[in-house]
């Protein structure tokens, strides 16, 4: 089982009002945030996931923790609390790419702590973590000591994810990430993410100083332009995206985090010894399958994540 860690939510996208009226704004609910949609991600692609972070007891919490027995993600390390939901607001620009606004302050999906870190078995084959989760608090420090406490123990894959709505502090996310890199055996990142973080930088610089430390693998995904990735042992190499209808790109991030895991699972390589086995072919095939998997979603509005069998 692989565990996934962070944030549940909802995603309200707003819809025209066939009114025409500006004192009216339809929206849409999907259940969604970045922990989540890769844990749900995983189980459509057959792997055994779980989700560790916490949900609200309200109305939203509790169909939250109904799409998750529905898409069988284990329950077993959601904690609840008498808190409300976070809500993030989605208006969906012309290139499909989404600006998030959250209201999330006091609310469930952050109020994990240290005294809330379960125990973790030999079943537990790995751990994701990524998003805001890792930089708001009690959640941030949380996250963080589970991290340190597995490191070298199983695998451990990074998703920055960066969104400054529910963290504005630029420097707050350059420190929580630096420090996560120096654990994690495979990151994924966005062309957006490494912009944001270090715009004075070169990405290829960036990312080959996160190979200096237990990482084996880094993906750098570039939307329409398709990712690249960089091996410690094979060098970077590209691969084009494949071209799609675009409703939006609304987890397509998410779905390219949730399909290297399941490649990596599906071929027995799901450890910190399979990582450091992989050549170059299979890390070329790894690639192209995260690659079709993501483009999939974004012929769907919203986080709506393939299935193996589309695959």
């Amino acid at each position: 089982m692989y565990l996934v860690c962070g944030e549940a939510l909802f995603d309200f996208f707003s819809e025209e009002d066939p009114s025409g009226q500006a004192s009216r704004v339809n929206y849409k609910a999907i259940a969604g945030g970045s922990p989540f949609n890769v844990a749900v991600g995983l189980r459509r692609l057959g792997i055994e996931a779980g989700l560790f972070g916490g949900v609200s007891t309200d109305f939203l919490g509790r169909r939250l923790l109904q799409v998750l027995k529905d898409e069988g993600v284990s329950e077993r390390f959601l904690v609840e609390f008498a808190a409300p939901t976070t809500l993030s607001m989605v208006a969906v620009g012309a290139n499909g790419s989404p600006q998030y606004n959250f209201r999330g302050e006091g609310c469930a999906d952050r109020l994990l702590e240290v005294a809330h870190l379960p125990e973790l078995g030999a079943d537990i084959r790995g751990l994701h973590v990524g998003s805001y989760s890792l930089v708001v608090q009690p959640i941030g420090d949380t996250l963080l000591s589970l991290v340190q406490r597995e490191s070298g123990k199983r695998l451990i894959s990074l998703d920055p994810n960066v969104r400054l709505n529910p963290q504005p502090d630029i420097q707050r996310w350059r420190e929580r990430v630096a420090e996560l890199v120096k654990h994690a055996d495979l990151i994924k990142v966005s062309d957006e993410d490494l912009h944001l973080l270090y715009p004075d930088q070169s990405p290829e610089s960036v990312l080959q100083g996160w190979l200096q430390h237990r990482c084996q693998l880094v993906f750098l995904t570039r939307g329409g332009d398709g990712a690249s990735v960089f091996s410690r042992r094979h060098g970077n190499w590209s691969v084009p995206a494949v071209k799609v209808v675009m409703a939006d790109t609304v987890g397509a991030g998410d779905t390219f985090q949730a399909a290297l895991i399941a490649w990596l699972t599906e071929q027995q390589l799901d450890s910190v010894e399979g990582l450091q086995q992989l050549g170059r072919e299979q890390i070329d095939a790894m690639l192209g399958f995260a690659i079709r998997a993501a483009a999939l979603t974004c012929t769907k509005t919203g986080p709506d994540l393939p299935y193996r069998r589309q695959l």
